[in-house]
């Protein structure tokens, strides 16, 4: 485990923002968002703006600040302005339910809540049920009983020294996806994300000033914030912000557009892309020199399909929002298809048995890793961080195995194995067999019980467009993965779906999908 020398009085927007106006690089594009072309010397003006904006609003230290607001310029100043005057900035996904806000809202106790004015008709539906919001800040047109973001930036100084915060002082929290239920208060500190471009960003990707980012996964994400903001903003290289839906033609055309040089997707991302064809001549991202994936293990079907066709490697790496950013990850030129690849260098990783010894190679069990980019503790979860938090490690809850040469494979979640026949099935395996079929898109394999109580796999399948499900395409699927794998292995039961349940993150609920087939057992 590697410890950057930092002061101890340090606030990161010195960093990622300060310190490309102090050393000349103000008039350099730092976002491209549509068609506006924002430069570092005006990013660093409005994120004063912001921070004075919201201290004119009684914003204390420590004070936190819900930003609901889609990937946006406004988004970045807010984050960086809180930061600023060591308030604390939440970036949280506009797409969740009314009741979660409500939790998540509470649960944080945030004094400024801002909001896009798309989204006032569920602001108006949980402002009774909110006990710590102060004022409520609206981006877009002034509406009646919201403060206007537009006018608290116009009317704030655009000079703002920032907050004396030590470098372990509490700098952001971002709440977890929740593939396990609802979300937690991850807690981050100024020191953290310095460690994540030092040691995975900056030598693993070679992320450098002339690199153009674009990022599937938001910024409200751990991974989205540091693809779409972090990285380009450490090196003083350029971000492309994309405030919908990243769906595959739009998103490339983007992408294509402002000549990316470096792609962070998701599986679910590359392999709907590749379901299009000719996708690659549509849209041939001359410019792109790496991809990147995260969320999900990205299967070997999908890094040879890719490379095939855009002949650049995708680099598969796992992170989580308790470490903030990727400590395992491919390498480029090293790649071996279906791998996650090794740990980043200034990362600890082992693999444990249930009695926490430290497996083999070959031997699968938890991953626990270390570094300092790990979250202190869970806000109001104390037992959480108690069960995942072990001294300097972090239990991921995740199976791995590594092989030989030290190389990372995933196995899944130690909550979705499951025992047939009294052999322990791992989903992603037979996830990773199916998606090789040229029918499915994607899928999600948990274990259901049958008639007798014995449990199997179910797999629930996306087809691509132009097939449709059948009994014949089942037990067509059936037999594919019958001859690649064991036997207990092949799925009792294939039902065809429109689509998964699935985190911001793109990774797959399958408590949802066991959720699912528990109510569907009931119902028979």
């Amino acid at each position: 485990m590697i410890k950057l020398a930092l002061p101890e009085n340090y606030n990161a927007v010195t960093t990622f923002v300060d310190s490309h106006v102090e050393e000349g690089r103000a008039d350099r594009v730092a976002i491209y968002f549509g068609d506006e072309q924002i430069t570092y010397g005006r990013v660093y003006e409005m994120v004063n703006r912001f921070g004075n904006a919201l201290r004119e609003l009684g914003v204390e230290r420590e004070n936190r600040v819900f930003l609901l607001l889609p990937d946006s310029p406004e988004l970045v100043y807010g984050y960086f302005g809180a930061m600023k005057i060591a308030a604390v900035p939440i970036p949280v996904n506009n797409r969740l339910t009314p009741e979660e806000y409500i939790y998540m809202l509470n649960d944080s106790r945030a004094k400024v809540l801002v909001i896009p004015e798309n989204m006032l008709e569920m602001a108006e539906r949980i402002k009774p049920e909110l006990r710590f919001v102060k004022h409520m800040v609206i981006q877009g047109a002034r509406r009646a009983g919201y403060l206007s973001l537009a006018e608290l930036l116009a009317g704030a100084s655009p000079e703002l020294t920032p907050a004396e915060t030590s470098k372990d002082d509490v700098a952001f929290w971002l709440y977890s996806s929740g593939s396990t239920g609802m979300p937690k208060g991850v807690v981050h500190l100024h020191h953290d994300w310095i460690h994540c471009c030092e040691l995975y960003a900056r030598p693993v990707l070679g992320v450098g000033p002339d690199d153009i980012s674009i990022s599937v996964s938001k910024l409200f994400h751990a991974y989205g914030l540091g693809n779409g903001l972090m990285f380009p903003f450490r090196v003083g290289g350029a971000t492309v912000l994309y405030p919908d839906v990243p769906r595959p033609e739009p998103f490339l055309a983007a992408a294509e557009r402002h000549q990316v040089t470096l792609f962070y997707g998701v599986p679910t991302f590359y392999a709907a892309a590749l379901a299009i064809p000719d996708i690659e001549k549509k849209y041939p991202l001359r410019s792109l020199r790496l991809c990147v994936s995260a969320g999900e293990p990205l299967p070997a079907a999908l890094f040879l399909r890719w490379k095939e066709r855009y002949g650049v490697e995708i680099l598969d790496g796992i992170g989580s929002t308790e470490v903030l950013h990727i400590y395992i990850s491919s390498r480029s030129g090293e790649v071996k298809p279906g791998s996650t690849g090794k740990p980043v260098d200034g990362y600890d990783v082992k693999i444990v048995d249930e009695e926490g010894n430290e497996l083999p190679p070959g031997q699968t069990g938890t991953l626990l890793v270390r570094g300092e980019s790990t979250t202190p503790f869970f806000w109001n979860k104390h037992e959480r961080t108690k069960q995942l938090l072990q001294g300097e490690w972090f239990n991921t809850g995740d199976r791995w195995y590594r092989d030989e040469e030290g190389y990372f494979w995933y196995a899944g979640r130690a909550d979705d194995a499951f025992k047939c026949r009294g052999e322990w099935v791992e989903p992603v395996e037979i996830e990773n067999v199916l998606i090789e079929h040229e029918a499915v898109l994607e899928s999600g394999v948990i274990g259901a019980r049958d008639k007798d109580g014995l449990d199997k796999p179910l797999a629930y399948v996306v087809l691509k467009t132009g097939f449709q499900g059948s009994a014949e395409l089942a037990e067509e699927l059936k037999n594919f993965v019958r001859r690649k794998l064991s036997g207990y292995k092949v799925p009792a039961w294939v039902r065809f779906v429109e689509e998964l349940p699935k985190t911001a993150a793109g990774k797959i609920q399958r408590y949802k999908l066991r959720e699912s087939a528990r109510r569907e057992g009931e119902k028979q």
